[in-house]
């Protein structure tokens, strides 16, 4: 029943970014192949653009598509609860459907690693698809625990000490949540 849910959200999200060239992006989670190049081509060749996933598959099928799209990529198979960067290595971390099937525990650390490896006042967006509803939304889409959308990304990012997170949109069948990594005189919320 693929063909009654849109896959790739690359234009809606590039825009909901906010990504400008000559930013450091690091996408987590690349089985959306298609926003890994839009979001690449989108910094450009003055930023950087990676990619992780723990899938080495899924990895160099989305590497394979952003390198056809004339973008430059870096790609790390990696576990995203041991980030292989220094601290404050990207601008912005944009986490593509990676909270949801993880435990609680995996999600705490990996929040934690996207924390340490955002510079402060950078921002980690978090993209999540969103639960169908009517007969759809009994045999798929994602639910936090408390069985609303977007809620499981809220109170990640800020126990993490991200600010103004806050849910930018729910369209097109998917949710947007940003926050901004607190620091360098940034206050928290």
């Amino acid at each position: 029943m693929r063909w009654f849910r849109r896959t790739t959200l690359d234009p809606l999200a590039v825009s909901m970014s906010g990504l400008k060239l000559g930013d450091r992006l690091l996408m987590l989670g690349c089985s959306d192949t298609a926003l890994a190049a839009a979001l690449a081509r989108k910094v450009g060749l003055t930023g950087r653009a990676c990619l992780l996933d723990e899938s080495a598959d899924r990895l160099d099928a989305a590497a394979a598509v952003v390198t056809q799209e004339g973008a430059l990529v870096e790609s790390f198979t990696a576990s995203m609860s041991a980030l292989p960067f220094e601290a404050g290595s990207f601008d912005v971390v944009v986490a593509r459907n990676v909270f949801p099937s993880m435990a609680a525990s995996t999600r705490a650390a990996v929040v934690h690693e996207v924390t340490r490896v955002v510079r402060a006042g950078g921002r980690c967006i978090v993209i999540d698809d969103l639960p169908r509803g009517a007969l759809g939304g009994l045999i798929g889409g994602h639910r936090s625990e408390d069985g609303s959308p977007g809620s499981i990304a809220v109170p990640l990012l800020a126990q993490a000490g991200f600010r103004g997170v806050r849910t930018l949109a729910e369209r097109e069948g998917f949710v947007f949540v940003e926050g901004v990594k607190a620091g360098d005189g940034l206050a928290k919320s």
